[in-house]
């Protein structure tokens, strides 16, 4: 079999490879086709992924291995009778094969145990490009297919332009990226035949620390932005040094000038201060592939859609789309809004929405061959960087992001104005105002859910802290140390508030002791108007606030630490409670119709 598992495995139904184990209640998925096989599931599978594995050879149970994914080989057997028991609607067959006849109805002394009901479904993935995708169900089917999957899913190794980890134990960022190169079958109509790519489609999926709720923001194609330098990754194993632009179209990042998606993340995270861990590409074919492996999307028009340059013909109210229909209506410019890509991304987040309901709803998660055919769909679309190119790891990330619940995923767009450069604007630029408050709240690690506002609202005494009096800013004393990453942060904020801020009794006192996640003030009792000013001015959260017990004597002056989540003079360390007015956000939990 090779690396996209053809051969004899393909001619293999998927459905039937699932059976039911009575002991553990769970269907299981066997890849071992041999005749003569025991029907003992040693090798199997089971659709609660990590859990209590069936009896020891000894009749103790033991917990199974705390290793999310390992794939032992020596998982202890499970007693099963002979014969399995059929996923419903499986097919009897392999009567004339030795220990594989049809299946026989369980004995009168042994019940049939009910099925075990997981925690809460999850998906595996949710990747978009020129639409959204990759959604594979939380079971250890996924597992039990890593050799047959694994092979399908190619990687770039991007550098220092992500992480080295899989996980992080804080927040993580992930960059999704649907590019508009045009191959394979059935896309040469698309015109720009032999084009290198674009980052058509770009959204930036942030998740949260304690796995709560994800913000999901879509990155304007048309957006005009300095391209960073970047490296690449030749296959000799050399690198190739980029130069960046001062101002160029965001979708150039991917593609032009040698440029992969290492140099996209770069532009992403001179945008927003945001670093994104991990990047998922897809291309035309996935949007077709996925669509029609989950067996079709469902979407609902305000109004009929008759596009002839896109070919999408949909009815007034709600419709399912798959394939070409699916990519059709991700691609239209003309059919909704004023015909501008930032409509455009507003139909593709109700589409990704809608994707991810679809992932998550029974029919697929119970529907075995749906879901074999949704993960070798999956994994034959992605390219992702080297850190998760493999099922396995996927799978790992997949479980962390499958923590958060549908109704806590708010979609937007990256805030943008007309490019005042331009006399005919055709382009945008990030709004100065809006997109720093925004990508203060997403650096901070700040929901944009209710629920999870609520939550934080709770949290009242410490919140307190920046409640009352403030001090006039050349009123304001302050120490500042550099305990962050980014050299000389100390002397640059001192700077800052010196000239726009209007602090002259601020003092750069070098580098901290130690390195610290999240920047501190620490001040005294009789400091607490200086330091909620100072709050006020770097947009510190309350947990930033170390309150002493002494009054300070004299000239003394607050301290002012600096961690890891400063990002740069000037730029806030958290933002507003709440996101900045007039921006549209959706949930992932809702259905709307294109407007």
């Amino acid at each position: 079999m090779d690396a996209h598992s053809r051969g004899r495995a393909d001619d293999i139904d998927p459905a039937d490879q699932w059976v039911l184990n009575p002991n553990t209640g769970n269907y299981e998925l066997r890849l071992d086709h041999s005749a003569g096989e025991s029907s003992s599931p040693s090798r199997t599978a089971t659709a609660e992924g990590t859990g209590r594995r069936g009896g020891s050879r000894t009749g103790s149970s033991r917990e199974g291995s705390g290793r999310r994914g390992s794939g032992s080989r020596e998982r202890e057997r499970d007693e099963v009778p002979d014969g399995p028991r059929q996923v419903p609607g499986q097919r009897s067959r392999r009567s004339s094969q030795g220990g594989r006849g049809a299946a026989e109805p369980p004995s009168a002394g042994r019940r049939k145990r009910k099925p075990q009901k997981t925690r809460k479904k999850k998906a595996l993935l949710w990747t978009g490009g020129v639409m959204a995708f990759v959604v594979v169900a939380g079971t250890a089917g996924a597992y039990a297919l890593y050799q047959k999957l694994n092979g399908n899913i190619d990687a770039i190794d991007v550098g220092d332009a992500g992480s080295k980890n899989v996980v992080t134990d804080g927040p993580m960022n992930i960059l999704i990226i649907g590019t508009d190169k045009r191959t394979g079958k059935g896309n040469e109509g698309y015109g720009d035949k032999g084009s290198e790519g674009h980052a058509d489609t770009t959204i930036l999926f942030h998740v949260s620390e304690d796995r709560t709720n994800a913000t999901a923001m879509s990155i304007p194609r048309d957006l005009m932005t300095e391209i960073p330098e970047c490296e690449t990754k030749n296959e000799d194993g050399t690198t190739t040094v980029i130069p960046g632009t001062p101002s160029e179209r965001f979708n150039t990042s991917l593609g032009q000038n040698g440029r992969n998606p290492g140099c996209t993340m770069k532009t992403v995270e001179n945008i927003t201060g945001l670093k994104p861990d991990h990047f998922m590409m897809v291309d035309f074919n996935a949007v077709k592939s996925l669509t029609s492996a989950v067996g079709g999307v469902k979407v609902c028009m305000a109004k009929p859609i008759d596009d002839p340059k896109s070919h999408l013909k949909l009815p007034q109210g709600e419709s399912k789309v798959q394939g070409e229909q699916a990519l059709a209506l991700l691609r239209t410019r003309d059919s909704f809004g004023n015909r501008s890509d930032l409509d455009r991304i507003k139909v593709q987040q109700q589409f990704l929405g809608s994707m991810i309901r679809e992932m998550k709803s029974s029919d697929t998660l119970t529907n075995p061959k749906k879901l074999y055919s949704l993960a070798d769909a999956a994994t034959k679309a992605l390219t992702v960087d080297t850190a998760i190119g493999d099922a396995k790891k996927l799978m790992t990330l997949a479980e962390e992001i499958g923590k958060v619940d549908t109704k806590n995923i708010s979609f937007l767009t990256m805030p943008v104005i007309d490019n005042p450069a331009e006399p005919k604007p055709i382009t945008v630029v990030v709004d100065p105002v809006k997109g720093e408050q925004l990508f203060a709240m997403m650096r901070s690690d700040t929901s944009l859910t209710e629920v999870k506002q609520k939550e934080k609202a709770a949290k009242g005494k410490q919140a307190a802290l920046l409640k009352g009096p403030k001090a006039e800013a050349a009123d304001v004393r302050v120490d500042v140390l550099n305990g962050g990453e980014i050299a000389g942060a100390a002397g640059s904020t001192v700077t800052w508030l010196q000239t726009v801020q209007g602090v002259p009794k601020s003092t750069n006192k070098a580098n901290a002791p130690e390195k610290i996640k999240k920047t501190t003030l620490e001040y005294a009792p009789n400091q607490a108007d200086q330091a909620r000013a100072l709050a006020e001015m770097m947009g510190l959260p309350a947990t930033a606030m170390k309150q002493g017990t002494a009054d300070a004597e004299g000239l003394e002056a607050m301290v002012l630490t600096l961690g890891a989540d400063f990002k740069g003079a000037g730029q806030l360390i958290t933002g507003p409670a709440k996101p900045p007015k007039d921006i549209e956000k959706a949930s992932a939990d809702k259905a709307v119709c294109a407007q």
